[in-house]
């Protein structure tokens, strides 16, 4: 079809007899006795012995410690509570889009909104049996991310039409496919117990989670696993995971994977235990916080972690001292995750008058460019309007994992102050040829090279002016694959007013801490804090999947799918923590993911505070809670 219009009369040409199924929209439904298979080749993984029979459910992990019924045993106070939460949209406001040129007997281009170019390159050769060096992948600047375009969609595809046709070819999604056709986050169903003694010593944690997949299997069921229980420092945990596929999209990844569903469940019940014990929710936490040398159930012991230090922030705040109206209530949670590292590549080229340009292989997707930028020019020791950051395609840089989980900063900052040092090593090596001295004998201070055989010097700018005579242009290289993680923890405050009569939530104020490491654009920090409490907001008030009973999408579009706008918001305060990862240089931590974690239960505990009725499920919309007021929950 040479048109739109031609490609749409033939597409109603074509005649589709389908076969209609009973359809599987929730874990509840796919893991009971007699339900509809949808993989009749699909047996549970992770079991004690080999299963026989299909099942909905593909895999099947648990992580432990200690010993559960001991912990129990010593309990004084046991609650136990399940929960849900719903299928969410990442809510980016740019849709999937590519452009594609295929080209025979040279390279063919892919220019694409993504979170991994690499990732693109990679799946697209493939798919269509081509070499990886024939394809070149250009990743766009991004209208918002948040690990929904982690996944490759439509490039594949659109490379195939090129290839046909001989034409370039763009494809977009519209707002209606974005939602039906591409990985929302999981909705989870999860139950958790927790036991402590009278005097607020937590014994005992233990969950069951199970994470809808989608249409096929790999939900972030083990993430949430990994993260529920690390807020805490208790002796017996035992968690058991599942997960689960129904008749809906396969899921993606949505900002800290897997997390907010699971520590929805645990900071909940957290705060009840509080109620229980007649303890102020940040004391009990303080009392039993994670802190270095905790033993975290997915592995490793910590190094020093800042959760402490967040808690005494926010206890501390004026918004914790402010006395709540009538009708208002409050919400107090946690949020763990890891940051782990990855491999990032960057090369420094320098210019004859001293300025450079920082090429990375991580698409930026929250303001990256600006701190690779800071770091260099700390390492440096010039100012940072010397430098530009840019992008590079699959072909300008060294393979770079994905921008997502908060590594860029962590990692591709680490490569970015490698390739720096070796520009200053450089640097050090020419300044120190023209004084024919020992690079040893050469001192680096705030972008001056110093001889300490005499008094000589020559700035940068000066040293990279005469390049062309002592061994051509300077260029630093940092190819790394991040070793360590910068384990991050932020706490969350939340105000909402209900309003009795409508069940309508407004939150009133709200207060986000979160440990950074270290800040290197202070403001961009606070920005991604206030973001992902947003996005947590959304998702505790009223985003969700609505299906209708013959397991159709109902909402596919941001009127009917209501994410929060300005004037649903109060101005969210920032606090930012620093306590030093010392697996970073600067001692980053990463900050993308951790504030959309407690939102989720910050905001559900302060509805429950100010109704007065136990909240399992989400999202607290205007119906839902007017039903719990009057005791139709």
């Amino acid at each position: 079809a040479k048109t739109a219009a031609i490609a749409e009369q033939a597409l109603a040409l074509i005649d589709i007899e389908y076969e209609v199924l009973k359809p599987v929209m929730d874990v509840r439904e796919a893991m009971a006795a007699g339900a509809p298979i949808l993989h009749p080749d699909m047996f549970t993984q992770g079991l004690a012995e080999k299963p026989t029979t299909a099942s909905n459910v593909a895999t099947r992990l648990e992580y432990k410690m200690g010993d559960i019924d001991a912990g129990f045993k010593e309990a004084e106070v046991v609650v136990e509570r399940e929960f849900y939460t719903p299928t969410a949209h990442q809510g980016y406001i740019e849709p999937h889009a590519c452009t594609v040129r295929f080209e025979k007997d040279g390279q063919s281009m892919i220019w694409c909104s993504t979170q991994g170019h690499f990732d693109v390159r990679a799946s697209t050769a493939k798919l269509l049996a081509m070499d990886l060096g024939k394809l070149k992948v250009i990743a766009s600047e991004i209208g918002g991310g948040f690990g929904g375009k982690t996944t490759v969609y439509l490039e594949p595809v659109a490379l195939i039409l090129s290839r046909k046709s001989g034409r370039p070819v763009k494809m977009i999604m519209d707002r209606d496919e974005v939602f039906k056709a591409t990985g929302p986050g999981s909705a989870t169903r999860s139950w958790v117990k927790i036991g402590s003694r009278k005097d607020g010593t937590i014994t005992a944690m233990q969950g069951r989670l199970a994470y809808e997949a989608g249409a096929f299997k790999g939900s972030p069921v083990m993430m949430g696993c990994m993260t529920a229980f690390t807020p805490y420092a208790v002796a017996n945990m035992y968690i058991e995971g599942f997960d689960v596929v129904v008749n809906k999209a396969k899921v993606a990844a949505y900002r800290a994977p897997g997390a907010p569903q699971a520590e929805f469940a645990v900071e909940m019940l957290v705060n009840e235990l509080a109620v229980k014990l007649g303890r102020d929710p940040i004391d009990l936490r303080l009392q039993n916080a994670a802190k270095e040398g905790t033993q975290t159930i997915y592995g490793p012991k910590f190094k020093r972690v800042g959760l402490v230090e967040c808690l005494e922030a926010a206890r501390d705040s004026k918004h914790y001292q402010q006395a709540l109206a009538k009708n208002q209530g409050r919400g107090v949670a946690a949020g763990f995750w890891f940051n782990v590292g990855g491999q990032s590549s960057v090369h420094i080229n320098m210019n004859p008058d001293g300025t450079g340009t920082i090429v990375e292989g991580s698409p930026d997707i929250g303001g990256s460019r600006a701190s690779m930028q800071m770091m260099a020019a700390e390492a440096m020791g010039i100012e940072p309007g010397r430098l530009k950051p840019i992008i590079g395609d699959t072909e300008n840089v060294a393979f770079s994992a994905g921008t997502g989980g908060s590594r860029t900063t962590f990692a591709t900052g680490m490569a970015v102050i490698e390739a720096a040092e070796d520009v200053v090593a450089q640097m050090k090596q020419r300044a120190a040829s023209m004084w024919n001295v020992t690079a040893e004998q050469v001192e680096w201070v705030d972008g001056v090279a110093l001889n300490t055989a005499g008094e000589d010097r020559l700035s940068l700018a000066e040293i990279c002016a005469s390049a062309d005579r002592t061994g051509g242009q300077i260029s630093g290289r940092g190819n790394i694959n991040a070793r360590g993680a910068g384990p991050s923890f932020a706490v969350h405050l939340c105000d909402v007013a209900v309003d009795k009569e409508t069940g309508k939530v407004d939150v009133v104020r709200y207060t986000a801490v979160q440990d950074a490491g270290k800040a290197i654009h202070p403001k961009y920090v606070e920005g991604q804090y206030q973001g992902g409490a947003v996005q947590g907001i959304g998702w505790a008030l009223n985003e969700e999947y609505i299906y209708s009973a013959d397991g159709l999408l109902e909402n596919a579009g941001f009127l009917d799918y209501r994410i929060p706008v300005a004037s649903d918001l109060p101005m969210i305060d920032a606090i930012i923590v620093e306590v030093p990862n010392k697996f970073h240089p600067y001692g980053v931590r990463g900050v993308g993911e951790s504030g959309i974690i407690p939102p989720l239960a910050a905001v559900g505990y302060a509805v429950e505070n100010a109704i007065g009725v136990p909240v399992t499920d989400l999202p607290l919309s205007p119906p839902r809670v007017f039903n719990l007021i009057q005791g139709k929950g």
